[in-house]
């Protein structure tokens, strides 16, 4: 147990509400989670795209791009997984507290990870996103050829082939990413964000 009694919270000047102001919309976070293949990144940055020519104020933590320096000393065993999910979510807090819309696309395989997530957050700036893909649909993608080599078993615990992704019970949003076009996925996300009152009128 790390001895935390010397640290001492510092509050900030400027407050997220006024960053909010600045930015003309409300910051949260969209947590795309599906199997690899599912369309996680191209998502989330088609919808970021979308919100920046609109003038919103953004980011996309990426699974593959994070592993490159945050989480560069994190293998894919469930202990690392999920230490790999609790640092994102500590960095999507970070990012929505700095008025940010967040968009982190990540497997994110185990339930209780996802939840863990969910609970740093108010519920009104947390988005459970389900890309719901079949397998056979993203193994037939393949666009990194991890499926083929996962079932050549040169790539150990990968989910889908031999570790287990949970399906979201209860997403706060459903994409079918398996059989809508990309243009259609991104309307239903923008309008997700309208509905929850993040976007500026027009």
């Amino acid at each position: 147990m790390v001895d935390r009694s010397n640290i001492i919270w510092h509050h900030a000047l400027i407050t997220r509400s006024a960053r909010q102001k600045m930015n003309g919309h409300r910051s949260l976070v969209v947590w795309f989670t599906g199997l690899s293949g599912s369309g996680k990144s191209t998502l989330s940055h088609a919808v970021e795209q979308r919100l920046h020519e609109i003038g919103c104020r953004t980011f996309v933590l990426d699974g593959d791009n994070v592993r490159h320096g945050l989480c560069g000393d994190l293998g894919f065993s469930e202990n690392d997984r999920s230490e790999n999910m609790r640092r994102i979510g500590e960095m999507a807090k970070l990012l929505t507290e700095a008025g940010v819309i967040t968009l982190t696309a990540f497997i994110s395989p185990f339930r209780a990870d996802r939840l863990g997530a969910r609970e740093l957050f108010a519920p009104e700036d947390f988005v459970e996103a389900y890309c719901r893909c079949s397998l056979e649909v993203c193994e037939g993608r393949d666009v990194k050829g991890m499926y083929r080599r996962a079932r050549a078993g040169e790539i150990p615990d990968f989910t889908g082939i031999s570790s287990p992704y949970e399906e979201p019970l209860t997403p706060d949003l459903t994409v079918d990413t398996g059989r809508l076009s990309l243009e259609q996925c991104v309307d239903q996300v923008i309008a997700c964000l309208k509905d929850r009152g993040v976007l500026p009128p027009p």
